[in-house]
């Protein structure tokens, strides 16, 4: 097989995306781009920058220092997955933090941010053959995608997930500060007014709520083979 398709990969927060999104990188031989690890980027930055306080986020400070924020993906093989870079400095264990993860929604809203980004995203993107992961890609970076895909999940199920995985790296989270966490990141990601987290009207729902990660595999690869062979 040839041709090479766009794959968007939309959908709230920790429901598998990036996960499935590496292995059809990986299936197909296609790029793949983390789009929730540049928010996250950004995020760390802000903070790192003190722009950000226990109730406050100085958007204004942020969007002027956005030209000192340089952000790429460097494949590590051990790992077999590309790892995040801000300033030439991996940063792939710092964006994943709860910290992080409660701020980089606010980072998403501003307008000034998303365009930076977007724009980054299709560049990469503009010869096809990558599967991008998101809030925005079916809607926004690429609407003209081949393949859309919109993945949901009940938010308990999501916050378990995630708990576990922050209780394996050893942080010191409680459940209901992840669940905290999940239902606001949803709220802020679909109401927001710059590109909102919705379904495109041309991507597949799929809810992964009850269905373990090869399952959810099979289903995918059997539509981006439709796709391929279209």
């Amino acid at each position: 097989m040839n041709k090479k398709i766009t794959i968007a990969i939309d959908g709230f927060s920790s429901t598998g995306k990036s996960t499935i999104a590496k292995l059809l990188a990986k299936k197909y031989n296609y790029i793949y781009v983390d789009t929730g690890a540049m928010y996250r980027a950004v995020s760390l930055f802000a903070k790192n920058n003190n722009f950000v306080g226990v109730d406050f986020l100085d958007s204004e400070k942020l969007v002027s220092n956005l030209d000192k924020i340089s952000l790429s993906f460097i494949f590590n093989e051990a790992l077999g997955f590309a790892e995040m870079f801000l300033n030439n400095i991996n940063v792939e264990s710092e964006i994943r933090t709860l910290e992080v993860s409660q701020l980089v929604s606010k980072v998403a809203t501003i307008s000034e941010v998303r365009k930076k980004l977007v724009a980054e995203q299709q560049l990469m993107g503009k010869e096809g053959g990558i599967v991008m992961d998101g809030r925005d890609i079916g809607t926004v970076v690429f609407p003209d995608a081949e393949l859309k895909l919109f993945m949901t999940a009940s938010a308990d199920k999501r916050a378990t997930r995630r708990y576990k995985e922050l209780l394996e790296k050893g942080d010191d989270v409680s459940f209901e500060e992840i669940l905290f966490n999940v239902q606001e990141r949803d709220r802020i990601d679909s109401t927001r007014e710059d590109s909102p987290l919705v379904q495109a009207e041309d991507a597949i729902g799929f809810d992964n709520s009850d269905m373990g990660i090869d399952e959810q595999f099979e289903r995918i690869c059997t539509l981006v083979d439709r796709k391929l062979i279209e």
